[in-house]
């Protein structure tokens, strides 16, 4: 090889692995910082298999996409067979173009048209809810059925014709000539196909995430989910163990196909005609046979035994952001455990919680209010709890069943989004403020909006990558009402963040942990709560702080109840257990967001675990928080209005 081409090949190789490399180092990392190694231990495996949640994904990931290879292999063999034996050639084209429709579709298009489907059958048969496992495995089944018809087609094309032929003058039937002479003929097509449909089925997302129920999440959208907050490096240390067992069973298979007793494929005679390859001994290929039925039914009674075999208990099915109640990771208190506990305490009997996560409201809205899927408990911010509660998508509550409630502060009651409280009970609240670097920012520059502004720290600031956060930055540093619906103050706003644009070095969301933590940017604008995520990751040489301008925005996230609930009890008695104090302080503590719970801020023993500077920051003059929270709070603007500023947000991103 020159050279030039061996320097080509290396550049290719760093290109393909340089990510992963990091991958596996930082999943090494003493520390949570996912950019700064700051020292080698095991501690993130260990948080790994500490997390209930996680392996459950990872176990629902494997078996969906065993169950979809699996039928999809089958299905696909016995489609490319009957594919290949039309006699019409304008027939056979026309399948083989319909077969490859769904590989050329966009996955956002399969995805949506499959979830309406399942939605429109559900309603048709009148069940409660249309999205579960099976419509995910029927989904993963149709994008996975093209890639095998597609390995298989031309190993049956490639087959001498005339074996089954020969097989069934000798005597076999034609079914049996299949299985005895066609079947071996094309197993690597066969195999290549599962192989295929199985690692398709494991990564997929897209589709996955349109046509997920209840209770059934798998990694790719646990993972995704997480960007509320930010993926950790447990989730480094799992993609680490996929990696090195994804090799191993590369390094088996290559040293099983080149060991010794293996012979070539083909060889040639001396006239130099192709020789067929020697067949392997037929002990060798009784115990392939016999191994492969038996991993089938291993497979079928494994996922039986999960699936179908499940506990018949009540179920309550929670839909929360990621990363947004205490699981037991990192030694925390398991909130979701501790419900099932105290549930059977209280009420004599067990109950199972499916606990699943959404990464933005609209996200959960859209679900909700498709009548896709049935939950009994979610979490929307304000401005979405008063847009489903006047479309009539969430239940009045019971305080009979909540007695609890009385614990929230009389600050964070008859809030704009539910004056009469008979909607939801308040969960965490917070506000954007802006976070920035001791070692970078002169603290003379801080205290307002401007420094956002500041040309001082021009390609060092980030602001926020959504239309609504950061129209909010500039509309507050203008003293103009971030509810307005006159389309001159939006422009306003548009001219100022225009304005910024040559000082801004990234529009951010989950991105602003690890460059904020390793010192990359000076200072950005995020939600109060996250700056203490940062703090604690934050790299040596890195002194992050914190300050709120004045104005700024104040939200609010609440449990409510939607009107596709199953067990309107058991949901009240949720909302009661999580106002009770070890599962409030704990969640507390976990989310590192206000809680308007007084059993939680008015707790010395949290006052003291989140020390007097958090304390300042996250509660400060609770009396006036309704005041502040009613001139500040994002208010659910007219369709016409949103459209504006989703426009004029795309003239300043092409800008």
């Amino acid at each position: 090889m020159k050279p030039a081409a061996k320097v080509y090949t290396a550049l290719i190789m760093l290109f393909l692995f340089a990510p992963i490399a990091i991958l596996l180092v930082f999943s090494f990392n003493s520390a949570k910082s996912l950019s700064v190694m700051q020292g080698f231990s095991l501690y993130w495996y260990r948080e790994l298999f500490r997390d209930a949640e996680t392996l459950s994904t990872v176990r629902n990931t494997l078996i969906l996409a065993l169950a979809a290879s699996a039928v999809s292999t089958v299905m696909g063999t016995a489609a490319a067979v009957g594919i290949f034996r039309l006699r019409s050639r304008a027939l056979r084209a026309a399948c083989d173009t319909v077969t490859n429709i769904p590989m050329i579709n966009p996955d956002i298009i399969t995805g949506i048209s499959l979830m309406l489907m399942f939605v429109f059958v559900g309603r048709l048969f009148g069940a409660a809810t249309s999205l579960n496992f099976w419509t995910m495995l029927i989904a993963h089944i149709t994008f996975c059925l093209p890639y095998v018809i597609l390995q298989v087609l031309p190993k049956l094309q490639q087959m001498d014709s005339s074996l089954p032929e020969a097989a069934m003058d000798l005597g076999c039937t034609p079914f049996r000539a299949f299985l005895k002479v066609e079947i071996p003929e094309i197993m690597p097509g066969i195999v290549t196909g599962a192989i295929m449909a199985f690692t398709l089925s494991l990564d997929d997302f897209v589709i996955s995430y349109f046509t997920a129920g209840n209770g059934f999440q798998t990694l790719p959208i646990r993972i995704y989910n997480m960007t509320k907050k930010t993926v950790t490096p447990k989730m480094y240390a799992l993609s680490t163990i996929i990696f090195f067992t994804i090799l191993a069973l590369l390094i088996m298979t290559n040293l099983i196909d080149t060991g010794p007793g293996v012979e070539r494929r083909s060889r040639r005679t001396d006239d130099g005609a192709a020789a067929p390859a020697p067949e392997a001994p037929s002990g060798q290929r009784s115990r392939g046979h016999i191994a492969a039925l038996i991993g089938a039914v291993l497979a079928v009674f494994i996922i039986g035994i999960i699936i179908v075999g499940r506990p018949k208990k009540p179920v309550l099915n929670v839909y929360n952001w990621g990363e947004y109640i205490s699981d037991g990771s990192e030694d925390s208190f398991d909130a979701i455990q501790g419900f099932e506990d105290w549930y059977l305490e209280n009420y004599g009997h067990e109950v199972e919680l499916n606990y699943t996560t959404f990464a933005s409201n609209e996200d959960m809205y859209a679900k909700i209010s498709s009548g896709a899927v049935s939950y009994d408990v979610i979490v929307p911010s304000d401005y979405m709890v008063a847009r489903m509660r006047s479309e009539g998508l969430l239940l009045p509550l019971d305080y009979e069943n909540i007695p609890n409630a009385a614990n929230i502060g009389e600050s964070f009651r008859g809030l704009y989004y539910d004056p009469d409280d008979a909607y939801s009970v308040p969960y965490t609240f917070n506000f954007t403020g802006i976070i920035y670097d001791a070692n970078q920012v002169d603290e003379a520059d801080t205290g307002d909006w401007e420094l956002l502004w500041n040309p001082k720290y021009r390609g060092r600031l980030l602001q926020f990558n959504n239309s609504r956060d950061a129209f909010g930055t500039a509309q507050f540093r203008l003293g103009l009402d971030v509810n307005s619906e006159d389309p001159a103050s939006w422009r306003a706003a548009l001219d100022a963040l225009k304005q910024q644009q040559p000082l801004i070095k990234s529009y951010v969301m989950d991105e602003v942990y690890n460059m904020m933590e390793s010192g990359e940017a000076a200072a950005c604008v995020y939600y109060a709560g996250d700056y203490f995520i940062m703090a604690d990751a934050q790299a040596p040489g890195v002194d992050l702080r914190f300050y709120a301008p004045e104005p700024t925005n104040y939200f609010v996230d609440a449990f409510c109840i939607p009107t596709c609930c199953q067990n309107k009890e058991l949901a009240e008695a949720f909302i009661n257990y999580m106002l009770e104090y070890e599962p409030a302080v704990a969640n507390a503590e976990y989310i590192c967001y206000g809680c308007p719970n007084r059993l939680v801020y008015e707790d010395e023993t949290y006052a003291d675990d989140m020390g007097e500077d958090a304390m300042a920051i996250l509660y400060p003059g609770l009396d006036a928080f309704h005041e502040r929270y009613e001139q500040t709070a994002f208010r659910n603007l007219p369709p016409d209005v949103l459209n504006m500023i989703n426009s004029l947000w795309e003239e300043l991103k092409i800008n």
